[in-house]
């Protein structure tokens, strides 16, 4: 048999540079790479090949803080001419630094600056940069409602401006978004198939049957996300709407009054309720309540994000009344010990297909196969 010949090249030089917010997913996901490539290369004699098989693909980085909580970032090792992604979890609360001898958590706003050092410090030297941000910064708060800033779309002019090539984002809240930065690359890959895959290990019992299931819109913003998810499984589709007062103003946003129903019969279904993130989860409760007194079998909750601003009692306390069943969340950001230990929690890991974002973009091939992942999930609910 002729030997197998891969000839693909790289783009340049893999590097991969991990803030301290991820450490964890990109542990993961360097070790994906490394097991990937030394497979595929395992048969190839090309000279252009022989470096790309390494141990590891992280390039040895630091964030060093002064005492006044000022900072700099630091590169121990040459990036000259490599392909650059920066990963980099901005909604990691769980990491601290000293002040004046107090411990402060870091903010959104203090990985965002970290992430900006980090392309400073590679000075231009690399071939190209690209910044994998899995939360968007900033994805909240999207467009302008009367005299408001618009935080995302500067932070993502920002990036452009110091030379960032391509941006990678998760069920970005608004892809729209996008429009901010024309000339640079933005692409919101979605969790789909990741949870879908995740139920069907979990519980082989979930039918994904359109008598059997149905799902639910948490608010109109969810809609889209909604239906992709009841088109792909063959389901039926509902909505709740909010309604606010809109006279009032807490916490920046107007107080939801009452969540409206609209759509099918729900009573004796198993509900979905799909979203991008759970903050303080106040809407889901709610929501999981309306649908429990409609007569809803089990409900299972799945989200990319999941914070609990207000923490995780109450979720225990629905869990324990039967209100919600499941909750399926991604680890693409911070996730405390006490949320992975939960009975109601199931964590989707996301690492595999990062690297393969990472992988495709190194060799310059089309990342349409990321992004649709139709085909395979229908392939589970065929099962």
């Amino acid at each position: 048999m002729e030997e197998q010949k891969i000839t693909k090249i790289p783009f340049g030089q893999l590097g991969i540079i991990v803030h301290d917010s991820c450490k964890g997913l990109g542990k993961k996901v360097d070790d994906y790479i490394v097991n990937r490539r030394r497979e595929e290369f395992a048969s190839s004699c090309s000279e252009y090949h022989v470096d790309e098989i390494k141990d590891s693909y992280i390039i040895d980085s630091k964030i060093v803080r002064f005492a006044n909580g000022e900072a700099k970032a630091q590169l121990k090792e040459s990036i000259r001419g490599k392909d650059i992604y920066i990963l980099a979890d901005i909604g990691n609360y769980n990491v601290t630094y000293n002040m004046f001898g107090i411990e402060n958590r870091m903010s959104p706003d203090d990985h965002f600056q970290d992430i900006k050092r980090l392309i400073s410090a590679i000075a231009g030297k690399a071939r190209r940069i690209h910044v994998i941000m899995p939360l968007l910064y900033e994805g909240r708060q999207d467009k302008r409602n009367s005299r408001e800033s618009l935080d995302c779309a500067m932070a993502l002019q920002e990036l452009e401006n110091l030379g960032v090539e391509n941006i990678f984002t998760f069920d970005a809240h608004e892809t729209r978004v996008q429009n901010a930065i024309p000339q640079t690359g933005f692409e919101s890959l979605h969790s789909t198939y990741q949870i879908i895959k995740a139920m069907h290990r979990v519980d082989d019992q979930i039918c994904f049957d359109k008598d059997e299931m149905m799902v639910i819109s948490p608010d109109t913003g969810a809609m889209d996300r909604a239906i992709y998810y009841a088109s792909v499984l063959g389901l039926d589709v509902g909505l709740f709407y909010k309604r606010r007062d809109y006279k009032k103003i807490v916490d920046g946003r107007n107080p939801i009054i009452q969540h409206e129903y609209m759509g099918a019969e729900v009573a004796g279904k198993d509900i979905l309720i799909v979203d991008d993130m759970i903050a303080s989860g106040g809407s889901v409760f709610e929501i999981a309540r309306e649908l429990k007194k409609k007569n809803a079998r089990n409900i299972y909750v799945v989200v990319s994000f999941t914070f609990f601003t207000n923490g995780i009692e109450k979720m225990n306390e629905y869990y324990e009344k039967g209100y919600i069943t499941k909750l399926f969340s991604t680890n693409m950001t911070y996730i405390p010990q006490k949320f992975k230990d939960a009975d109601w929690f199931e964590e989707v890991d996301m690492s595999k297909l990062i690297s393969l974002l990472i992988d495709t973009v190194n060799y310059d091939d089309s990342v349409s196969p990321l992004l649709d992942a139709t085909n395979k999930i229908k392939k589970i609910v065929g099962k």
